[in-house]
């Protein structure tokens, strides 16, 4: 945890409908995890994820990249049968 972060705090990651593919990453800061989330905790970080979204990432890596064109968190998804260029969105 980050000092002055509330104690729970984590990354939620979502699979919602949308983009040129079909589906779409939802990523946000979220204070605590809801009662029926999913959690996942590594090296200190946390992810929360409902249980809607849990089949179609796992499996899944949630990684910070900082590249030349900007940084962002990136979703390696082995359920993902293609995605579009710029990797935001994809398809099952």
């Amino acid at each position: 945890m980050v000092a002055g972060e509330p104690l729970g705090a984590g990354l939620r990651v979502a699979v919602e409908g949308g983009g040129c593919s079909g589906f779409q990453y939802e990523i946000n800061v979220a204070a605590a995890p809801k009662a029926d989330d999913h959690i996942v905790e590594r090296d200190g970080a946390r992810l929360f994820v409902d249980p809607v979204s849990l089949p179609f990432l796992l499996g899944s890596e949630v990684d910070w990249v900082d590249e030349l064109i900007g940084a962002s968190f990136k979703v390696k998804n082995p359920n993902a049968t293609s995605s579009c260029g710029c990797g935001v969105s994809f398809s099952v």
